[in-house]
């Protein structure tokens, strides 16, 4: 028969201090999955702002780690304009899938042809600004330009539509009374939306345009844009970027 001696028996202390090392490792294992999770969920896209034309439009380029990208507003309108939008493209080795409106403003429209012919890319807007590309004869010769230099959308845009790019996602939102057909894109997961001309940082867009009327935009925005979380980062079609709640706060117009 074998006699247990003291050496042959884990201390009930030593025991538990190996059981809550294994908890700690469990711990911080999950941690790190869940680290990682959260990094795919909110930190998949990355975006750059161009300012083009005369107008200062903002014009956005966005993309995820699959480099597929979505061009929303491209005022570019020189050569050389246009060439530093592919330029950049390029050296980022990104691959543009959607042509994107929030508008059909003349200042956010100017590279839609440039852009739908160098990318193979339809133009994408929402129907209720059909009075702006049927009208195109009279905005070109408002500004000087060809006709034949603005075009109209290929593919409508819906409120509530899911616009899909690589791994990620945007939502529209439809924000009439700066201008009808006037929409907006939401990315939840990264709590950022993309307003055109709807709200700038301590103003809104003009209501004194066609098809313009302040009630429909002060009913937008409150309706689509103010019941989104404050810490919702706000990037205007021109100017420096806001946030919902700063704008709830500080801006005199609404």
């Amino acid at each position: 028969m074998k006699v247990l001696i003291k050496s042959d028996v884990l201390p009930l202390r030593d025991f538990k201090i190996r059981l809550f090392k294994k908890f700690l490792l469990t711990i911080i294992y999950w941690c790190f999955i869940f680290s990682l999770l959260c990094c795919k969920n909110n930190e998949m896209t990355e975006k750059h702002i161009f300012q083009f034309n005369s107008f200062q439009v903002n014009t956005f380029v966005i993309w995820d780690e699959t480099k597929e990208c979505i061009i929303i507003d491209p005022g570019c309108h020189s050569e050389r304009e246009c060439k530093i939008l592919t330029r950049f493209i390029d050296d980022n080795q990104l691959k543009p899938v959607r042509l994107l409106n929030t508008h059909y403003h003349i200042d956010h429209i100017l590279g839609n042809k440039f852009v739908k012919n160098h990318y193979q890319l339809p133009v994408e807007a929402h129907q209720a600004g059909r009075a702006f590309w049927e009208n195109t004869s009279v905005w070109a010769a408002n500004f000087g330009l060809n006709q034949d230099d603005l075009v109209a959308p290929d593919a409508y845009l819906q409120d509530g539509d899911e616009i899909k790019f690589g791994n990620s996602s945007i939502k529209v939102l439809y924000t009439p009374g700066h201008a009808d057909g006037s929409i907006c894109f939401y990315n939840k997961n990264e709590n950022y939306v993309i307003v055109g001309d709807v709200l700038f940082h301590t103003s809104i867009g003009r209501t004194d345009l066609p098809t313009g009327n302040y009630d429909v935009l002060k009913q937008s925005i409150n309706e689509k844009l103010f019941t989104l979380p404050d810490e919702t980062v706000v990037y205007p079609g021109h100017g420096p970027k806001t946030s919902i709640g700063f704008e709830k706060m500080n801006n005199p117009f609404l």
